[in-house]
């Protein structure tokens, strides 16, 4: 690391503003800073994590008393609790964060030209990331750690729903950060600035580089159309899951059921069922029959009612759903075109998957299907940073520029051309 006069303890700040000045003081230290340095932060973000549960657990039960109370749907409840083998589950995502090859300063591509001058594209960090999120809390370790690892300050709006579950993690964080020499303020929270903070922090260009939603449709909406920031936009999910014509019973069964049932508050979680017309007969009713054996309630098109009687009329509303509940959709389609079709329509372009043994039409939903994650004969549940080996993630990006699908430290990162020469003169 290079020195600094930078100081390792927080800064006390008066107004949001002296937090975002601090926030890209920190980001110059963390720029030059060691991967080794880097990585020692980390684990001692996991130890504290790990070793803080009398700490995180009273606040956390006072954010789901609060919740409760102010009518918090079970969905997000879901979300905000944070109980032991979470905690631990937390701290071993870190512990894998610190052991993921550094992106900074990784070449991407470069040439040596014919005169000799060397040019090479190699990865940087953005400077200052910011989140906003909500109930969460989970996201505040798993942002504040990637942006860490990838040599960005984090600033965290976590939303009044978790303030004091966020207030005790980022104490933590802080704490963990200043012990191995680097600044505090590397990570910050602003829940203290309300949701005018949050509108701040969207209107905070030059002193931001990037912000990224977590959250509700409308909350993302919210930052895309409001924010002067840059903004990579992560999206709801609602996901589908196709049964085609020769899709095997038995992996129809396995893979909707987890799919749903696991954990269904999450964004990767499927939503609608789709199944082939020439299928329904033989795989819905033993689907079907497992899903509502875990309390789901399905909302079914009438061609789907004739086949499962415990089922729902669903309505148009019911395509467009994310539900994050024990609730599924189900219709069935004529053939693959109109499953691509229906998914066009209704698709936030989150995780679709196919469930067939024709290698042709598992090619097709591969190609024509325009999400961030395609799947054949797998669980949307598998789309996660954690699954893919990044750790952890920043969050399921649904846009198509600079970053798509599950973001982990690479996608934290720019680029700069570094260009070396001796005396190189253009001619």
């Amino acid at each position: 690391m290079t020195e600094t006069a930078v100081s390792t303890r927080p800064v006390t700040a008066r107004t949001l503003t002296d937090k975002l000045v601090a926030a890209r003081a920190a980001s110059i230290t963390l720029a030059t800073a060691t991967a080794d340095l880097k990585n020692s932060a980390l684990r001692a973000i996991a130890a504290a994590v790990a070793a803080g549960a009398e700490r995180i657990i009273p606040a956390n039960e006072r954010d789901l008393e609060n919740g409760r109370s102010n009518g918090l749907s079970v969905a997000l409840q879901d979300r905000l609790r944070l109980d032991e083998d979470r905690l631990a589950a937390l701290a071993s995502a870190v512990v894998e964060i610190a052991a993921i090859p550094d992106p900074v300063g990784e070449s991407v591509r470069g040439r040596t030209l014919p005169n000799g001058l060397r040019i090479s594209e190699v990865r940087v960090p953005f400077g200052v990331v910011g989140a906003i999120y909500e109930a969460r809390p989970n996201v505040t370790v798993d942002i504040a750690s990637l942006a860490l690892k990838s040599g960005n300050a984090a600033v965290l709006r976590g939303g009044s729903a978790a303030e004091n579950t966020n207030r005790v993690l980022v104490e933590l964080i802080q704490e963990a950060i200043a012990s191995v020499g680097l600044p505090a303020d590397s990570v910050q929270t602003i829940d203290e600035f309300g949701r005018e903070g949050a509108r701040e922090l969207m209107q905070a260009r030059g002193l931001v580089d990037v912000l990224i939603p977590r959250g509700s449709a409308s909350l993302i909406s919210t930052v895309v159309l409001e924010s002067k920031v840059p903004v990579i936009e992560t999206g709801a999910g609602v996901v589908h899951v196709f049964l085609d014509e020769s899709a095997d019973e038995e992996w129809a069964i396995a893979i909707t059921h987890n799919a749903k049932v696991q954990r269904p508050s999450v964004c990767n979680a499927l939503e609608t069922i789709l199944v082939h017309r020439a299928s329904a007969a033989r795989l819905l009713p033993a689907v079907l029959g497992r899903l509502r054996a875990s309390g789901v309630t399905v909302h079914g098109d009438r061609a789907t009612l004739d086949l499962f009687a415990d089922a729902e009329l669903a309505t148009e509303e019911d395509w467009s759903t994310e539900y994050m509940s024990l609730d599924v959709s189900v219709r069935i389609v004529d053939d693959l075109d109109s499953a691509i079709e229906h998914i066009r329509q209704y698709s936030t372009h989150h995780t679709e998957s196919i469930v067939t043994n024709d290698v042709i039409s598992a090619e097709r939903f591969l190609a024509e299907v325009d999400s961030a994650v395609v799947m054949v004969n797998a669980s949307t549940r598998f789309t996660d940073g954690g699954e893919f080996g990044f750790g952890a993630e920043v969050g399921i990006s649904t846009q198509k520029l600079h970053a798509r699908g599950p973001m982990g430290l690479s996608e934290l990162t720019s680029t700069k051309w570094i260009v070396r020469g001796s005396g190189h003169v253009r001619g």
